[in-house]
């Protein structure tokens, strides 16, 4: 038997606002320069749809234009969120490694599963050393289709997960705990919606919960 929680990873884990902003507008910045874009970056509609698999998320910023400028636009912006990584300019929410390791320590096995890109969830994990508690991160793109809960079902497969959680900020991070069977832990962060935890099984406010979360709903003792 293997008992597992399954992070998401942006708005759960890491703070992505903080280097979201700096990195969109260095994006359309540049499409401001080759004359693609004439007003404003459009931040507000990033964070209503954060969450979603990449691909979504730019057909929805740029919907009148092609995949090949939408796909242009991508690289420059992943470039740019993970030079302000190593530049230390995100962060872990408060608590993380309080969280992980206690989880740890009570033998869950730790993994996280991100619409995030591979070479950008590499750049959090290997800066913060994430890897310390996770052991395996897992990318949208590892699949090839753009549903979460395929991703999660993957991990249960993979490491024959028998009883667990998915920890998110998001309806796809709930969504794809029901779908495999596991408990769905609603954050209420930076982009969550109300209307999306309502669904949740449990909601915190602080990844610290976790260890009261996780005691109840698993009946086990933490330290």
């Amino acid at each position: 038997m293997l008992k597992a929680i399954i992070f998401d990873m942006d708005g759960t884990l890491f703070q992505t606002d903080k280097i979201l902003e700096l990195s969109l507008d260095d994006t359309f910045e540049h499409l401001r320069q080759i004359g693609e874009w004439d007003t404003e970056t459009p931040i507000e509609k990033y964070r209503e749809i954060m969450g979603v698999p990449i691909q979504i998320v730019w057909e929805t910023l740029m919907p009148l234009h092609s995949n090949e400028l939408r796909e242009s636009a991508n690289t420059i912006f992943h470039e740019r969120l993970i030079e302000n990584i190593r530049k230390g300019q995100g962060a872990l929410y408060p608590n993380t490694v309080e969280a992980l390791t206690i989880l740890k320590e009570t033998g869950f096995s730790i993994f996280i599963a991100s619409n995030g890109l591979t070479e950008y969830l590499k750049a959090i994990v290997d800066y913060y050393h994430l890897d310390t508690w996770v052991t395996e991160t897992f990318s949208i793109q590892q699949i090839d289709s753009l549903d979460k809960g395929e991703l999660v079902k993957g991990i249960v497969n993979k490491y024959s997960i028998t009883s667990g959680a998915v920890v998110g900020d998001r309806l796809t991070d709930i969504n794809a705990a029901k779908a495999n069977g596991l408990s769905a832990i609603g954050c209420n962060f930076d982009f969550a919606k109300v209307e999306e935890l309502a669904q949740a099984d449990v909601v915190i406010d602080d990844l610290f919960e976790l260890k009261e979360v996780v005691n109840k709903t698993f009946t086990i003792n933490l330290k």
